[in-house]
């Protein structure tokens, strides 16, 4: 789950992390009136759910209130397009209005679960400002890390290393430091997945601060986080995203225009992987689970059929947990309360098989059987 920037702030300053001074406002009129509090100088930052918003012009200085009446009137409302967005952009639906930084020099501080090592890696480099994936393709020297051991956490030591290694003067290496491990408290304690501050800046005045500030949270532990969950903006989201989410299914949209439906995450990759290599582009990731109800494989089916770019399906079931008669019941079900005029294949392998081919021999549809997932997606290429 993601929430925005000024959110993600509220939530650092909590646990000691220093952020600006700034608030959110979702008209021009609550734009002007934070920045009189903020003595008529502000920075009005567009608020989505992604990055790049500084180069596509989502972030503007106003050194009066005229311009910040100007620019909030310019963003709110307006289609942002970032390299995270894609062509459709995102509309802006609400500003942070934020004191403006005197700012020296700009670096990166991020943490995040290292799924090799099985631990958590809070990374720091000078260059910060700028996207850390180029950082990290063009100059990984520049990169530095510390691995945190979860019975220990983050040390005051690994944290004071890293603010070495950043080079930061003298009086500001403390002040950094006791920022890293703050940082820290917060991703344990809210069950983040991605903390990330770029640009953590040192200011004239020798502060340390998150000038900009993202946190992804695991949806897996969102019941411990009601806080959390109410930050969430549905707006942000895609659609066919937040109904799968009230089933507690798996789902990610995608640009293609075959529908995917599979059991388990590791086979939807697969999948996916098996539609691209034979020509095809997969419309979506689906992970109805490993014991999935009749109810929720029809809700996954609906979900499917109901993005207008997806020409056909295919159902990849292999069955353990999951029966594959249930499956066979739910793909009937949806299909015959949505009038499925699109060419299906199945392959179901596993746990009642033989029921669920039957079920589907027997049902009417117009579907096509496939006996592995090659000939599965060979057939819905040629189909769709």
């Amino acid at each position: 789950m993601n929430i925005h920037e000024y959110q993600a702030k509220a939530i650092l300053a909590e646990f000691g992390v220093k952020v600006p001074r700034g608030k959110v406002a979702f008209t021009v009129e609550e734009a002007v009136e934070a920045a009189k509090e903020l003595g008529g100088k502000a920075v009005v930052k567009a608020q989505i759910h992604a990055g790049g918003r500084g180069k596509a012009g989502g972030v503007k200085v106003s050194k009066s209130l005229e311009e910040v009446e100007a620019n909030a009137r310019e963003l709110l409302g307006k289609r942002l397009v970032t390299h995270q967005t894609g062509p459709q952009g995102r509309i802006v639906r609400r500003l942070l209005i934020e004191e403006l930084t005197n700012i020296q020099k700009e670096y990166y501080i991020g943490l995040v679960l290292d799924r090799s090592q099985g631990r958590l890696v809070m990374m720091a480099s000078q260059e910060g400002g700028v996207e850390i994936e180029e950082v990290a393709a063009q100059h990984p020297e520049k990169i530095f890390r510390e691995t945190i051991d979860p019975l220990t956490g983050l040390t005051p030591f690994q944290a004071n290393n890293l603010a070495y290694k950043l080079e930061l003067p003298q009086n500001a290496v403390k002040k950094a430091a006791q920022f890293m491990m703050a940082l820290y408290n917060a991703y344990v304690a809210k069950d983040c997945s991605i903390a990330e501050i770029n640009p953590l800046v040192l200011t004239a005045e020798g502060d340390i601060i998150a000038l900009d500030a993202k946190l992804n949270f695991d949806d897996n532990a969102l019941y411990r986080h009601p806080e959390i969950v109410s930050l969430r903006d549905e707006d942000e989201e895609d659609p066919k995203e937040i109904e799968a989410s009230k089933y507690g299914l798996s789902y990610i949209a995608l640009d293609g225009n075959i529908g995917c439906m599979v059991n388990g995450a590791g086979l939807a990759m697969a999948t996916m992987d098996t539609i691209k290599y034979y020509g095809g582009e997969p419309a979506n990731f689906l992970d109805v689970g490993g014991g999935a109800s009749e109810e929720k494989v029809t809700a996954a089916f609906k979900i499917i059929l109901s993005d207008p770019k997806v020409k056909g399906i295919l159902v990849n079931i292999f069955g353990g947990i999951m029966k594959c008669d249930v499956i066979a019941n739910g793909v009937v079900a949806a299909a015959k309360q949505v009038g499925l005029d699109k060419p299906l294949v199945v392959r179901l392998e596993g746990t009642n098989v033989e029921a669920g081919k039957k079920i589907l021999n027997e049902s009417g549809l117009k579907l096509v059987a496939a006996d592995s997932l090659a000939d599965a997606a060979q057939k819905i290429v040629a189909l769709v």
